[in-house]
């Protein structure tokens, strides 16, 4: 009998991944979505769609029912745990999409509570899943997550599978880190500064990976939390120099100590540039779902690249990925602070 599958908040980055590898094993498809961004044109027609409100709990209950596997990749705070409580022997496996910044430092820190440098958490190389996450009862992004994980754990009969992810790469992503090298190489830039000397690393994950864990969890339901990212995970130079062989551009890179523009200087620092690694082990994945990794991020990183390239083609890039400003984008390209400070 054919798999069916539900995936809540389908149309978003995770969702086309999944659904994707779905397709390819032959299981069918609903993707349920607000009707705010239209399925790319090789799902389109090969799933089913459904317009569904996720703080609609009855409706999102009874979509949900039924499935071999649900994947909800929205849900944030512990009251979006509700539709699925009473879900327990109802559907084959459920999968939710976390965050691996629920992860607390050994400084008592977690990565939205950071200031700087001196709070950063930190943290064990690499981080497994039964490290410690963040327990304070406050607002924000990691501790809501935090606690919508142990609320689904706390549901007795849920097979639920809660993924970690790092920074998300891939097509269709709101907010492509990658742009930081992708425009130097549009605007021609031949001299690229990086602070710590290239070699900070923070977590990258591709929606592939988390397409097939997701894919793998369905025909292994348990109860269980996986880290979900690339490996190995990348430095900051490793990344640069996959963007630019991919555009085939040729660019110096400058490695530079940490503050070397000054205490205020934003000049070298990346998405992913921190004061200490933050690497995620896949080890529990690969013994508890036979997960083998896809690539590294310079082998996963060309599709979102070109997908981005595209996007931008006729439109100015800020209205294009508003989100990016939420990772403090508009300041990525000072190039007269970087001319000044490498002396050209």
């Amino acid at each position: 009998m054919q798999k069916n599958a539900l995936l809540v908040g389908g149309s978003g980055q995770v969702g086309v991944a999944t659904a994707r590898a779905l397709l390819a094993t032959g299981t069918s498809v609903t993707v349920a979505h607000r009707g705010n961004r239209p399925l790319p044109p090789d799902l389109a027609g090969h799933v089913a769609e459904l317009t569904l409100d996720r703080g609609d709990a009855d409706a999102l209950t009874a979509a949900a029912r039924g499935h071999d596997l649900v994947l909800d990749c929205v849900a944030f705070t512990p009251g979006d745990v509700a539709p699925y409580a009473a879900l327990a022997g109802e559907v084959g496996s459920l999968v939710v999409i976390s965050t691996a910044s629920v992860y607390l430092g050994t400084n008592g820190t977690w990565m939205d509570a950071a200031t700087g440098d001196d709070d950063f958490p930190r943290f064990p190389v690499p981080v497994t899943e039964q490290h410690p996450i963040v327990s304070a009862n406050v607002e924000g992004y990691s501790p809501q997550k935090a606690a919508m994980e142990r609320a689904l754990l706390a549901v007795d009969g849920l097979p639920v599978t809660i993924l970690r992810p790092g920074a998300i790469h891939g097509p269709g992503s709101p907010a492509l880190r990658e742009w930081y090298f992708i425009k130097r190489a549009l605007d021609g830039r031949r001299r690229v500064p990086l602070v710590d000397r290239g070699e900070s690393r923070f977590a990258t994950s591709a929606t592939t990976v988390i397409g097939e864990l997701v894919r793998l969890a369905g025909e292994h339901p348990a109860r269980r939390v996986l880290n979900a990212v690339d490996e190995p995970t990348p430095t900051v130079l490793e990344i640069g120099q996959a963007v630019f062989a991919h555009l085939g551009h040729s660019a110096e890179f400058e490695l530079l100590p940490r503050g070397a523009g000054g205490p205020d200087s934003t000049v070298g620092q990346t998405p992913w540039s921190v004061p200490v690694p933050v690497v995620l082990s896949m080890q529990a994945a690969q013994e508890q779902l036979g997960f083998q990794p896809h690539g590294s991020h310079r082998a996963t990183i060309g599709p979102a690249i070109e997908w981005m390239l595209e996007a931008v083609a006729d439109t100015d890039w800020r209205e294009r990925f508003p989100g990016l400003t939420r990772y403090g984008a508009e300041g990525w390209f000072d190039y007269d602070a970087e001319d000044a400070l490498l002396g050209d």
